[in-house]
């Protein structure tokens, strides 16, 4: 078995049609969902959830097509967008008895948070983003050789085959490269961990594949529409980052700003998976937007 988050009950939650979500729950008082990042699980809110739990009802579920949640087949090139993934987030916490909550995302999950509060305004109450920048903002950031740190987003946002393929080939080779290239303390993520990391990825090649590939067409068209509509953000925003724009040459805290008024952007010094390797950094953060 998974490992599991201590003192946390699970849940099963359906959220569309022949999609249910795995959610780990804790706590009482004013509802906070918490949605991992690649190539992870709910698990990486291990620590940052067992705390905030202590005065919050905390939610942490497996994205649709990651971990034990469901892994449906894409179709149309909608099964994955962020659009698609943020309705889940929203019915599974309507099931669990909340029309309204914060949100917080790392990496992917980040994704999809800034798509729930882009769509749902009068749901999301407060809203953290933790080392992304939105999709639109992310392709226009890479440029040239530097561009060679997100090579993954371009292998998966080839035609499907030929991704699926060469990572189905080396599964642990490819997402462990990401868990040791990212992780700035190696200690954050413990051998039990990894090891269920990469077990889940290893089953979600296909569904992992889509949501990324999702990221190359159908994202990008929503989040052009917004812009070109002048579509923001309406609640307070939380953005942590590490330093890409000083790597890559671009204003992390404008690229934000331009789709959140109301945002408190800090640069930090952990590695990418913060939320392991600084968790009470993370954890006062979000209590700071909490209490915004």
């Amino acid at each position: 078995m998974p490992p599991t988050i201590p003192g946390f009950t699970y849940h099963r939650v359906p959220v569309a049609d022949g999609v249910s979500l795995n959610a780990a729950v804790s706590g009482s008082g004013r509802p906070l969902v918490l949605l991992h990042g690649f190539p992870q699980t709910h698990l990486m809110w291990r620590h940052v959830a067992a705390d905030l739990a202590a005065d919050h009802t905390v939610i942490c579920p497996d994205l649709r097509g990651y971990g034990a949640s469901d892994k449906p087949a894409e179709s149309d090139g909608s099964g994955y967008a962020k659009r698609t993934m943020a309705a889940d987030v929203v019915a599974l916490a309507r099931a669990l008895g909340h029309d309204r909550f914060a949100l917080a995302g790392h990496d992917r999950g980040a994704l999809v948070a800034f798509r729930a509060g882009l769509d749902h305004p009068d749901t999301i109450t407060h809203l953290a983003c933790l080392d992304v920048l939105p999709t639109l903002d992310m392709w226009d950031v890479l440029h040239g050789v530097t561009a060679a740190v997100g090579f993954h987003l371009y292998l998966m946002a080839q035609p499907p085959g030929l991704p699926e393929e060469l990572i189905g080939a080396a599964p642990d080779a490819f997402f462990g490269h990401f868990l040791d290239l990212w992780t700035g303390d190696p200690r954050a993520i413990p051998a039990d961990v990894r090891t269920a990391y990469l077990d889940a990825a290893r089953a979600a090649v296909p569904s992992i594949v889509a949501d990324y590939r999702a990221s190359a067409g159908i994202d990008l068209a929503h989040d052009r529409a917004d812009r070109d509509a002048g579509t923001r953000l309406r609640m307070p925003v939380a953005v942590l980052q590490q330093d890409w724009g000083a790597a890559l040459g671009f204003d992390a805290a404008a690229r934000w700003r331009a789709w959140a008024p109301d945002l408190r952007h800090t640069t930090v010094t952990s590695g990418h998976f913060m939320a392991e390797e600084a968790p009470a950094e993370v954890a006062a953060s979000l209590r700071d937007l909490l209490a915004r």
